[in-house]
């Protein structure tokens, strides 16, 4: 009844978009209402989808629900264009949908003095959601590409929302401009790999479908080598698309564009894609456990340089855009270790070991929807301090707390969440994160790498919960700033409610660990030797629930955090601790490290300078010497021969006799040398 109009999901958005696009001028809020109109009825026809295909007989087996039209032929291949339904379909079609109609109220109330700009605004965030919806459901690689594009064309369009006419001057317009322009190029980076995966996955399966790709006996039959080829392409784009290491150091830049538009990209689309892609890409990637471990490894080293980094920057949204680094970390990381248990039980035949693996699974897919929700909370949150006072800058904040209220305790809620306190939504997954991770150590040649990422990962959630609660003590307690002073109170209704409506989510949504609903985020073998989402055939989780609290390395972790935030009480409220004896007043090496992000960006500046300029020089040189050079080197024989022989044009009869017998002669002499020499005599 629902599933069969899957279509309407990503589209009605667009829909909105076009409509805003051209008649957003006459619409009340330059076209918002409408904007949230198509928000809403995607989310609503989400849930819909979603039930009908819980309860139906395809959940249970073959686990999925399809259906394509030909979109285009290439030879013998068949494009096909359609929707795929599955269990991670329906869980980011619905958190995708859920949290952006919440972003757009919000927005109402926070982008309400723009004027003009808000048909722009609300055009752009509305083709935003379509890309993301549109990549949940698309049934094939290059469908998805095309909406996976559509967003990497809407973060540019919006980080650079500021670019033209900025209230703040020249500096504020600069800055954004760049940092879209930044956002766009390395991106870019990324999908040229995957389009590269995706030619890969093409010659050796014969089509990009999800159903061909994944199908176990399609893969038996390929190149290894090939395959594992095509898994690393895939995964060269969603490094790009969720700023992994080394591509990182766009995401942090990207708060130049509107608090709204960072919690888009942060919560609910673009970032999460990239993990959406690895999950999606599962049974592909899990063919080669090399790949599973870079998959992982990466994780690892994001998370726990992207938290250093935010634990001395001072303004707001940025510590939480690297947060999202290091949580998105966190995902990748659970996805990676999974992958590589499952992965080598595979080779081994070991169910219990593919059994454990399928806990990474569920592991990184339950902290992205769990993310996805704190994080939107945070972000709003933050973007309704900003709105309040006028700055970014937590120096000039400060005793908030009792002038927005409803602002601070959800910020709180969220900031508890994130940090892993105990039963928080957080603290369920990011155990059963560490859970995994800790085990994939036990297996395989290489499985000490992953003894070491727990280690990493570890001190990341030590440095997660200080960060997180020094930005919440700097900006509600603590000494009061210039922009307290100036703050006209808590943010209107059309602000706050989303953020009372995210606070539940964020403290709880986690808990569904203990009714069974992990069910819904998990993957496993079915009898047949093919991977299925959900459906039961993943694992229990109850063995693990019941000996969670009889580990030593869960009270470790929660030591570490509430050490943290002991930490952070002290030295940013109650102000016991200077912390600026600690770090020499920004003087120390670690200090000025950190304050320029270890120096990524200088990296990636002499490396575009030295390697890109580079390049760009070589191929002028080879445009203007060699290509040009050898068409003008022809022009000007053509042209220099032409006038000798226009020379030769005299008028005189006596010089064309003379050059016709000296040709007659000369053509009757190699005559004569031929015949000479084939033998006449």
């Amino acid at each position: 009844m629902f599933i069969e109009y899957t279509w309407l999901v990503p589209l009605v958005p667009v829909l909105c978009f076009v409509a805003i696009g051209f008649l957003g001028k006459k619409m009340p809020e330059g076209g918002g209402p409408l904007a949230v109109f198509g928000a809403l009825f995607a989310c609503v026809l989400s849930v819909l989808i979603s039930y009908e295909f819980f309860t139906s007989s395809a959940y249970a087996d073959p686990g999925y629900v399809t259906a394509q039209i030909t979109w285009f032929s290439i030879g013998s291949f068949d494009i096909n264009i359609g929707y795929y339904i599955d269990s991670l379909s329906c869980l980011v079609m619905m958190f995708a949908s859920f949290i952006s109609t919440l972003i757009f109220v919000y927005s109402i109330g926070y982008m309400h003095g723009e004027g003009a700009k808000k048909r722009r605004y609300y055009a752009q965030v509305s083709l935003f959601l379509t890309g993301m919806l549109g990549l949940a459901i698309s049934s094939n690689f290059l469908e998805m590409f095309v909406f996976w594009e559509a967003m990497g064309l809407c973060s540019y369009l919006l980080i650079g929302f500021w670019g033209f006419d900025h209230p703040k001057g020249d500096d504020a317009t600069d800055v954004a401009a760049s940092a879209a322009k930044k956002a766009f190029l390395v991106t870019r980076l990324g999908d040229v790999c995957l389009m590269g995966g995706m030619f890969v996955l093409l010659y050796e399966f014969g089509s990009l479908d999800y159903a061909a790709v994944f199908d176990a006996s399609a893969m038996a039959a390929v190149d290894p080598s090939m395959i594992m080829l095509g898994s690393l392409l895939i995964f060269g784009g969603v490094i790009g698309k969720s700023a992994q290491f080394p591509l990182l150091d766009w995401l942090p830049d990207a708060m130049a564009g509107p608090t709204t538009v960072s919690a888009l990209i942060h919560a609910a689309t673009m970032v999460k894609a990239g993990v959406f892609l690895v999950a999606r890409c599962f049974p592909l990637f899990t063919q080669n456990p090399e790949v599973m471990l870079f998959v992982g490894v990466i994780g690892g080293i994001t998370a726990f340089f992207a938290a250093t980094m935010a634990l001395n920057n001072m303004n707001i949204k940025k510590v939480l855009a690297y947060s999202t680094l290091s949580q998105l970390g966190y995902m990748f990381l659970a996805l990676g270790a999974g992958g590589y248990m499952m992965a080598l039980g595979m080779q081994t035949h070991d169910h219990h070991l593919m059994a454990i693996g399928a806990i990474g699974y569920t592991a990184g897919c339950l902290h992205m929807v769990n993310h996805a929700f704190f994080k939107a909370l945070l972000f709003l949150g933050s973007g309704s301090v900003i709105h309040s006072t006028g700055t970014e800058d937590m120096r000039e904040m400060g005793g908030l707390h009792g002038k927005m209220k409803i602002t601070s305790i959800t910020m709180l809620i969220g900031s508890l969440s994130i940090a892993g306190f105990p039963f928080f939504s957080g603290f369920w997954s990011k155990e059963l994160v560490l859970e995994t991770v800790m085990h994939a150590g036990d297996y395989g040649a290489e499985g000490y790498l992953f003894t070491i990422m727990w280690i990493l990962a570890i001190v990341t959630a030590f440095m997660t919960a200080f960060y997180m609660f020094r930005m919440w003590f700097m900006t509600f307690k603590g000494k009061p700033g210039h922009g307290t002073e100036h703050c006209h109170g808590e943010s209107p209704k059309s602000m706050t409610v989303p953020l009372i409506i995210l606070a539940p989510f964020a403290a709880a949504l986690g808990a569904i660990l203990l009714f069974g609903f992990d069910e819904y985020v998990t993957i496993g073998i079915n009898h047949v030797g093919e991977f299925q989402l959900g459906s039961g055939h993943g694992h229990g989780l109850e063995g693990w629930l019941e000996d969670i609290f009889m580990s030593i390395y869960t009270y470790l972790t929660i030591a570490l955090v509430l050490a943290a935030i002991g930490i952070a009480y002290f030295m940013y409220s109650k102000m016991s601790v200077d912390p600026g004896k600690l770090n020499k007043n920004g003087s120390s090496m670690i200090y000025r490290a950190l304050s320029n992000r270890w120096w990524f960006p200088q990296l990636y500046d002499q490396i575009g300078w030295k390697l890109g300029n580079g390049v760009a020089r070589g191929v002028e040189f080879v445009d203007t010497q060699v290509v040009d050079g050898t068409v003008n080197a022809l022009s000007s024989a053509v042209a220099g021969s032409g006038d000798s022989i226009g020379k030769m044009q005299t008028g005189n009869m006596r010089d064309y006799a003379a050059v016709v017998m000296f040709g007659i002669v000369s053509l009757f002499a190699v005559m004569l040398v031929l015949f000479y020499f084939m033998g006449g005599a």
